[in-house]
């Protein structure tokens, strides 16, 4: 059997595929709304035609459907959902009617019945499994919208992964939705080891605030002296509130107010944490490099990762082949929306070819 022939929905910079080449996934056409993340991903699969624009015009649709092939084997989507809670939170429906991003899985549905694609695969983050869209008059959940259209033709499983239970080297949860037709086969990956910051990172050498190393995408970003100051007092594992001195203070010498997943460094010994479009800003989300005690009591690389190490942390491969003058935030944004590659090509990896 040949290569997979696939498309791609909502690409971003296309990190999920990185490996598709490996497993034998050809994709051909792919759509992405913000034209500097069209851009990268035209740099890094440069094979695949990149259909940029908001995939909800008529025009874009239709570039998109034409210029594939008319039957294709695989289809990949990431489609955004605000939704409504299960819970019952946002109930406002009026206001969910007028936001885009839920009509955008229709939009997956609409390819599905044009192209017949043998295989589906759609994630995003979990809440995507409990959100509620507008469906014939009534509420539904995403799955049983894909049910409802598509339970004659094909399997259909849902499914909550941790990237980190399938040898990446973060905790990256995701909802994955599998179809595939009902004379098919694609099983679940099994489990395997964790691997930590520490297997991950180690070996790059540790920068401070501003630092550069001669090594490429390992330079660390400029920060606030007093971030860098209550950081170089925070040990591995620990957040900057919880110092006795060295914690967040306003500029009148008064505490800052905050969670103890703020100004916090990761650990060495697990999974990173999960890796959000904030990861440039030592104030967010558990993302400064875990540090190494000095002599004097401090700890080392005050400072948040490196885009180096964020790759590394999300299964890139060292030399992912991005062009040199990629901007630095460009990069952090698109890993941090991204799913694991490595979590990717596991997941496909398992279709029956």
């Amino acid at each position: 059997m040949g290569n997979i022939i696939g498309l791609s929905m909502f690409s971003s910079a296309g990190i999920g595929e990185t490996f598709f080449k490996d497993i034998g996934i050809d994709i051909v056409t792919a759509n992405e709304l913000v034209e500097r993340r069209a851009n990268l991903y035209r740099n890094v699969h440069s094979e695949t035609n990149m259909i940029q624009g908001n995939i909800l015009d008529k025009d874009v649709f239709l570039n998109f459907i034409n210029s594939s092939p008319e039957k294709i084997d695989f289809l990949l989507a990431s489609p955004p959902c605000q939704g409504l809670s299960v819970a019952g939170k946002n109930r406002n429906v009026d206001s969910m009617s007028k936001d885009e991003r839920n009509y955008l899985i229709y939009k997956v549905i609409e390819v599905i019945n044009i192209k017949d694609p043998t295989y589906v695969l759609i994630e995003n983050v979990p809440s995507l499994l409990k959100l509620l869209l507008s469906y014939n008059g009534s509420l539904k959940t995403v799955e049983d919208i894909l049910i409802n259209e598509f339970n004659d033709l094909y399997n259909i499983e849902t499914c909550i992964i941790d990237a980190a239970d399938l040898g990446v080297p973060q905790t990256r949860k995701r909802a994955i939705i599998k179809l595939y037709k009902k004379d098919r086969k694609w099983p679940w990956p099994a489990s395997e080891k964790k691997i930590t910051v520490r297997e991950s990172i180690s070996h790059l050498p540790s920068l401070e605030s501003g630092e550069f190393s001669d090594i490429k995408w390992h330079f660390a970003r400029k920060h606030d002296e007093r971030h860098v100051l209550w950081m170089k007092h925070t040990p591995t594992g620990m957040s900057a509130f919880e110092n006795e001195i060295y914690f967040p203070k306003k500029l009148d010498g008064s505490r800052v107010k905050g969670y103890n997943t703020t100004y916090r460094r990761i650990l060495w010994d697990e999974p990173a944490p999960t890796i959000t479009i904030r990861n440039d800003a030592i104030s967010s989300q558990r993302n400064v490099h875990p540090g190494r005690r000095l002599e004097d009591g401090t700890y080392s690389d005050a400072r948040v990762l490196t885009p180096l190490e964020l790759m590394l942390l999300n299964s890139l491969p060292i030399d992912w082949g991005i062009p040199d003058d990629t901007p630095e935030l460009l990069i952090r944004q698109c890993i941090g929306e991204s799913i694991p590659p490595l979590m990717l090509k596991k997941l496909v990896g398992e279709i029956e070819q």
